[in-house]
């Protein structure tokens, strides 16, 4: 009995000994509750009792412990992306009305400006800029944003034609609605940066509208065709035709210089010849003479000369003179 009582002596523990054990547990857990560590991608927002205290970089960081200071890590480095409109046009026609906030049935179906009803699927990415924000000053971030984005782009696709939507515009819309996002999440308080906004797919509704809008680009597809084919022959032919052209007024330019020169050349010989003329109008004149003989007999070797006087007398056949009397 002695023993038994010994042994139950020695697992008692004293007094000092549980406020030692106290000790280490408090002190663990204020070790414990004074340090958290955030990410590189993220920034911590920290609360003093429940009241914003100040925004903390990446690494390992301090606080008040025993819930004094609480932390809340928020991913700011990180691109997030949501997307509109990924389901199929055929849901909108069972619960586009009864859709809840935040589903993508039907959000994509607009109404365009020429009243035609497209369906336009498109994403934005945004980035956390003000963790203090984002966290308290919207209750419900996601709706929020979501609902901006659909009325924005609601209304740039309604103020549009659907064919300037579907070509030449799209780009503008992107711009256009993620400046107009952007001003509308400041206003609020958001805390968000719009990265971008793309267009994914904009396309007729399917059924009948959509095969009517297929016929139409093709019809578009076509006489881009023809126009270009027009444009081929037109950049083939009018260089030819230009190249004849310019051809011809070469040619006729030449013929004119050279008739110009040719008169030219027997305007001075004739001038030369007229002050020739002047200076000894005896000698030159018998030298016209002679010249216009030899040219006479020179071209009697081709056909029959007959030379006569004046009178018509008498007639010298200078042909049958040169076959006879051998002259020439």
């Amino acid at each position: 009995m002695n023993n038994s009582g010994a042994s139950q002596g020695a697992f008692r523990l004293s007094p000092k000994l549980i406020i030692a054990i106290i000790g280490v547990v408090l002190l663990f857990a204020l070790v414990m509750s004074s340090f958290f560590v955030v990410d590189q991608s993220e920034q911590s927002v920290v609360l003093r009792l429940g009241k914003y205290n100040r925004t903390v970089g990446p690494g390992l960081q301090t606080k008040l412990p025993l819930g004094i200071d609480k932390n809340f890590n928020v991913p700011t480095r990180v691109v997030q992306t949501m997307t509109f409109g990924q389901t199929s046009p055929s849901a909108f026609n069972s619960n586009f009305m009864n859709s809840p906030s935040g589903s993508s049935a039907g959000e994509s179906i607009m109404l365009t400006g020429d009243l035609n009803i497209v369906d336009v699927q498109w994403i934005i990415q945004y980035r956390i800029e003000d963790p203090a924000k984002w966290l308290f000053k919207v209750r419900e971030k996601d709706k929020t944003i979501r609902d901006i984005s659909q009325s924005v782009l609601n209304l740039l696709v309604g103020d549009l034609p659907i064919l300037a939507i579907m070509s030449s515009e799209r780009t503008a819309i992107e711009l256009e609605s993620q400046e107009r996002m952007q001003e509308t999440f400041d206003s609020y308080d958001l805390g968000v940066k719009i990265v971008t906004v793309k267009l994914q797919n904009i396309v007729p509704p399917a059924g009948e509208v959509q095969d009517a809008f297929e016929d139409v680009n093709k019809a578009i597809q076509d006489m881009s065709r023809f126009i270009n084919e027009g444009k081929q022959s037109y950049n083939k032919e009018i260089p030819r035709a230009q190249g004849e052209a310019s051809k011809i007024l070469q040619v006729a330019e030449g013929y004119a210089a050279e008739r110009v020169n040719n008169a030219e050349g027997d305007v001075a010989r004739f001038n030369s010849v007229r002050e020739a003329y002047m200076n000894s109008k005896d000698i030159t004149a018998r030298r016209l003479y002679i010249e216009t003989m030899e040219d006479l007999l020179n071209s009697a070797n081709t056909g029959n000369l007959t030379l006569i006087d004046k009178t018509l007398e008498n007639f010298l056949p200078i042909s049958q003179i040169n076959s006879v009397g051998g002259v020439k």
